[in-house]
């Protein structure tokens, strides 16, 4: 038998207990032994609670029980999550996690603390939720060099264009039902400004490049200023506007980005929509691959808690190699980066736009007074020159191509 403890009974917390009482037997066969629940860190007390006998506000209690072989984190944040993963590691134990803030910012470490205490630091649902990414990229496609991944990674802010989308929502609209329905934080910064999203892709990035990166290197935008005017554009165009995080090879050089895109029919992240996820992975010999499900979610984040719980029991002997060096890998500059680029203008510049961009198809009729169009593709260095030669310019948005 093994023992775990929990650390934080918040939603994933719970959940985590949920999957394992409520799945135990098929746990146990797939683990080839039973896992039991001894401890559970939290501040609160949970009166009535099935697990309310095995709350402790002690770490001590966790740390020093020879008993427990396995801690499962789920309190958010880096503090005080990190010293309590890293003591629990430095103890000889191995840690299960579902935070995103504690990976980007501590893996590199604590996955080499992990090797040398000859134990496991797993992190399966810091990205994506329920959705199985980061095994895959670890050891499911490593024929291959990976060239590119794209995603949507964010459920709230995915919910919430979805919404503005197919009831031509504005912004605040959309965020307020998300808020009300609890897809949504009070304060939903780090998802709509897309940090939550950026943390995620440095994960993912540092995993398929082997070398730590640093998620405050890579340029991030967010939605809030998606307008519903923009959205109508989208519409008219056949596009979709999703919030991306991606990161692709060129060559020898890595590039990175968290932005909103235009995206096409074509793609198959256009038909993504709600609270899905959906993350695609393009392998030198294996093409694009696709990942979806829910990326969120009490039960959906738990089960991939608990398969890391599992895969954990399952190599307690074997050392299973996470390929994440210290060296730190370099982002190129944005500037770089290449893309087409969607800009609505007022409809007074349309001779200072041709003159600009060349030939060019505009689009009408959608907002009184103003009129959008498409660029070719070209740098985000050349783009930003050549839109400072335009005035009346109320929006742009990049171009998945």
């Amino acid at each position: 038998m093994s023992k775990i403890a929990i650390l934080g009974y918040g939603t994933v917390g719970s959940g985590v207990y949920h999957v394992l009482t409520e799945n135990a037997d098929i746990i146990t066969g797939k683990a080839g032994e039973s896992i039991e629940v001894k401890r559970i860190l939290d501040l609160r007390d949970f009166p009535g609670d099935p697990a309310e006998s095995l709350v402790t506000h002690e770490f001590s209690d966790i740390v020093e029980d020879a008993e427990i072989d396995i801690v499962v984190e789920t309190m958010g944040g880096t503090k005080p999550a990190y010293e309590f993963v890293k003591s629990a590691l430095m103890a000889g134990k191995s840690v299960c996690t579902s935070n995103k803030a504690l990976v980007a910012d501590h893996g590199t470490e604590l996955i080499r603390i992990a090797e040398e205490r000859g134990v496991h630091f797993f992190f399966e649902a810091s990205v994506g939720g329920g959705i199985p990414i980061l095994r895959p990229i670890n050891r499911c496609l490593v024929a291959d060099k990976i060239l590119s991944i794209k995603g949507i990674l964010n459920g709230t802010t995915n919910f919430i264009l979805t919404k503005m989308t197919d009831e031509g929502s504005d912004y605040g609209e959309a965020l307020s039902e998300a808020q009300a329905l609890g897809y949504a934080e009070a304060d939903p910064t780090a998802d709509v400004e897309g940090h939550d999203t950026c943390r995620k892709i440095a994960i993912m990035t540092a995993l398929a490049y082997g070398a730590q990166v640093d998620f405050e290197d890579i340029p991030t935008e967010g939605i809030s200023g998606i307008t519903a005017d923009d959205i109508a554009y989208a519409v008219k165009l056949g596009r979709a506007v999703k919030l991306l995080g991606l990161s692709y090879r060129d060559g020898e050089k890595i590039y990175a980005m968290v932005a909103p895109f235009l995206i096409g029919k074509e793609s198959p992240l256009y038909s993504v929509n709600g609270v899905f996820n959906a993350i695609s992975v393009t392998g030198n010999m294996l093409d694009e691959v696709m990942f979806y499900g829910q990326g969120a979610g009490k039960d959906a984040t738990a089960s991939a808690v608990v398969t890391d719980v599992v895969e954990t029991v399952k190599n307690r002997d074997i050392p299973v190699k996470i390929r994440w060096d210290e060296k730190k890998l370099v982002i190129e500059p944005k500037e770089e980066m290449k893309s087409a680029f969607f800009v609505r203008v007022d409809e007074k510049e349309k001779a200072s736009v041709s003159d600009i961009f060349g030939k060019i198809d505009f689009i009408e009729g959608v907002v009184d007074g103003e009129t959008g169009f498409i660029t070719g593709v070209m740098t985000e260095k050349e783009f930003e020159s050549d839109i400072e030669r335009l005035s009346g310019v109320r929006s742009t948005i990049r171009c998945m191509v």
